[in-house]
């Protein structure tokens, strides 16, 4: 079996690798494939990536490339994790948002479509790749940002065999296990709505339903990521929220602390990322790896330090970060994906959150619509779990954002700039006609050499 990851030069690509080695002889996973455009950053996270595949697996074949076709080419399994135009692109459609006094946040806030307006041609030459030279019955598994906007346009463009993946939602289930002491597996949910928009009507404990204690448990708002939400609007909402609702709650709050933090997170991200990648370039990726390790440690542990800071003015329990290459994989980053992997290669049921098409699973919307819910994995066969009563306020809000992800996936299919302009005015956090058609026209203007043909 070959899987193959288009992005294997990111950041994070060792979170990707640990998984793969971690899981390989279980999986059967024969050939590994990390690809990436950049052959800088593919020559330095790429090559630890290599070295820590080649320290937990020896005999595994993992190998690196710049060359697309190389990557797909006979691959069974391929994850897509890129980020088109860079950093300094995603500082620059924040920035474009913020000027207007709007919530400039890359998935859920206005940028995000002007990300998706470079993620998915990329994409989709990817897929057009993979139904020409991968294996017939290969699935992609997109990790790529904004995750809703993009896995709905893919969906609507015909390739049916993509699903949109994100671990926001299975690692708030993993800090709750942690907080009982438990084993991550022993705390499930029912997860529904869109890619960082979604709600827990049901979280279970070994089969017994905790989310009555749960919201009245005043560690969920000190130790996990439900700490940027106040106590009162999660008993009042009477569910388990993913983290970034924060921005459709707090929104005004939200852009008052990123603006007199006078940096986005995109600017925190690409400080980061210059800093470690400077430091590591000047060293000996195979015979000092493990020094390597420290400085990705210490890089990575300020990344994390300032996840949704800038945003919140709350910051995440300050400990040291370690990464540790042997320690039991914690199954976020890649772990949706080899879940499903793992589900259909031994035929077990599994239970796993993926954005898929919503096939009457909540009320409301379209069957065609991408949502973000729990489903049963069984021989290859995802099935949502139905929402029975989602609630009034969490359906009004999930409605309106799916109808921008709608018509933002019109307009990147038929790159029209009236949909454009019409998927920025209903979107909760622009919610303006005048302003859609002031951002529309700067991300085109930003985005010139992938927006060639709208019109």
């Amino acid at each position: 079996m070959k899987i193959a990851v288009i992005g294997g030069g990111g950041v994070r690509s060792m979170f990707l690798a640990k998984s793969l080695a971690q899981g390989s002889e279980e999986l059967g996973f024969d050939e590994i494939v990390f690809m990436d455009n950049d052959e800088k950053k593919l020559n330095i996270y790429g090559r630890m990536s290599a070295q820590l595949v080649k320290t937990l697996h020896p005999g595994l074949d993992f190998k690196l490339t710049t060359d697309p076709v190389e990557a797909v080419k006979d691959a069974d399994y391929i994850i897509t994790t890129i980020r088109v135009g860079g950093d300094d692109m995603r500082i620059r459609d924040e920035k474009a948002a913020l000027a207007k006094h709007l919530l400039g946040q890359e998935t859920t806030g206005a940028a995000g479509f002007s990300f998706a307006m470079r993620s998915v041609p990329a994409l989709a030459e990817y897929c057009e790749l993979a139904k020409k030279y991968a294996s017939p019955d290969v699935k992609i598994f997109n990790f790529t940002n904004p995750a809703g906007v993009v896995s709905q346009t893919l969906r609507d463009m015909g390739y049916d065999f993509t699903y949109g993946i994100c671990d926001a939602p299975s690692s708030l289930l993993h800090s709750f296990a942690k907080l009982y002491g438990v084993e991550q597996d022993a705390v499930t949910g029912n997860c529904y709505g869109l890619n960082h928009l979604s709600f827990f009507e049901s979280v279970k404990l070994n089969g017994r339903e905790i989310m009555p204690e749960l919201l009245r448990d005043d560690r969920i708002y000190t130790d996990t990521d439900m700490r940027f939400f106040q106590k009162d609007l999660v008993e009042h909402m009477g569910c388990i929220l993913n983290e970034y609702l924060y921005y459709f709650f707090y929104r005004e709050q939200a852009i008052e602390h990123i603006l007199n933090a006078h940096v986005t997170r995109g600017e925190v991200i690409r400080d980061v990322n210059h800093h470690m990648m400077e430091e590591l370039s000047h060293m000996d990726i195979e015979n000092d790896f493990e020094n390597c390790l420290k400085v990705f440690d210490k890089w990575y542990g300020k990344r994390e330090d300032a996840y949704m800071s800038n945003e919140t003015g709350i910051s995440r329990a300050k400990k040291p970060y370690h990464f540790d290459i042997y320690e039991k994989d914690a199954g976020g980053y890649a772990g949706v994906a080899l879940k499903y992997i793992r589900s259909k290669s031994t035929g077990r049921e599994s239970e796993m959150i993926l954005c898929v098409p919503n096939d009457g699973a909540i009320p409301g919307l379209l069957d065609t619509d991408i949502v973000e819910v729990t489903c049963t994995l069984r021989d290859g066969t995802i099935t949502p779990h139905r929402i029975e009563n989602p609630g009034e306020l969490q359906l009004e809000l999930i409605r309106r954002v799916k109808m921008y992800e709608r018509l933002a996936s019109e307009a990147l299919r038929t790159r029209s700039i009236a949909k454009a302009v019409d998927c920025l005015m209903v979107h909760p956090l622009v919610n303006s006609y005048s302003l859609a058609v002031e951002l529309v026209n700067e991300y085109l203007e930003s985005n010139k050499d992938y927006t060639k043909g709208w019109q």
